[in-house]
């Protein structure tokens, strides 16, 4: 092949093109809906990226929203984009959605509780499918409340409360919220111990917890009645008359008492021994 030639080859040869090039390490685009976007049905589709841009359209309304959070499938990058459209985020009734729901990340739930109203908050700690940890952050903020909550609703909390919020109740001032708390069907032998140990009980448990028709025969309450200083003297050496010798000696170790209940439950004692 001439010089010729070999140069008619070359100019016939087609232009290879060239290769894609391949971003590595780019964010993926959000999609943007069109201006006529149909968002009562969109809010039903599957797709993520979908139901993402629904939730962050600033077109979204309220019941639409509240459509969206009844599905227990949503993605949780649309229920962070939902806590994230300002708007929305506003509402009341999308905030205790967003928080009740199974799905949403805990850096988005557990911040918005302290947003909630107080009985709202209890709806959330007694909710069968709010996640534990969800239910405890509501349950803390309600009784960093208490101090500032209405005796009415305080009555209404102790009544009906989670177990948890009636034990912080067992320490209210008032005397009916303090019984009424005692009855709360969600109150356990534990929470009542705790209560009677805490420093900063009040006069009134000890007095009402020792004459229960329920309470006052468990023994793990009797020995935390016999420690108690507001357990009338009688009914505290008539206790532990009916105490295992081991559960006397605990209090006497580890009970803050006077030293005349000391000596009183030291009587107790040696009366035991002299029996046996």
């Amino acid at each position: 092949m001439n010089e010729t030639e070999e140069r008619d080859v070359l100019q016939e040869a087609p232009e290879q093109p060239e290769p894609p090039r391949v971003r590595t390490g780019a964010p993926a685009r959000k999609l943007t809906l069109p201006a006529d976007a149909d968002l009562e049905r969109l809010v039903h589709e599957t797709s993520a990226e979908i139901l993402t841009a629904v939730a962050a359209d600033p077109r979204l309304s309220e019941d639409l929203a509240l459509a969206m959070l009844n599905r227990r499938d949503l993605p949780r990058e649309t229920l962070e984009a939902l806590s994230k459209n300002a708007r929305l985020a506003k509402q009341r009734k999308i905030r205790l959605a967003l928080v009740t729901h199974p799905g949403t990340p805990r850096h988005v739930s557990v911040p918005a509780i302290r947003n909630i109203y107080t009985f709202e908050l209890m709806q959330v700690a007694r909710l069968p499918g709010v996640p534990p940890d969800v239910k405890r952050a509501a349950e803390e903020v309600l009784i960093g409340r208490l101090a500032t909550i209405a005796p009415g609703e305080r009555l209404t909390l102790a009544k009906q409360g989670t177990g948890r919020i009636a034990a912080a109740l067992l320490l209210d001032k008032e005397e009916r919220i303090m019984r009424a708390a005692l009855a709360n069907p969600h109150i356990t032998e534990v929470w009542i111990v705790r209560a009677l140990k805490s420093e900063t009980g009040t006069e009134l448990l000890a007095p009402a917890v020792s004459r229960h028709e329920k309470w006052s025969f468990r023994n793990e309450i009797k020995a935390a009645l016999v420690g108690n200083k507001h357990t009338p003297a009688a009914r505290m050496i008539q206790l532990a008359g009916e105490l295992p010798v081991n559960l006397i000696k605990d209090v006497l170790r580890n009970g803050r008492l006077s030293p005349q209940a000391k000596n009183s439950l030291s009587a107790v004692l040696e009366k035991r021994a002299t029996r046996a």
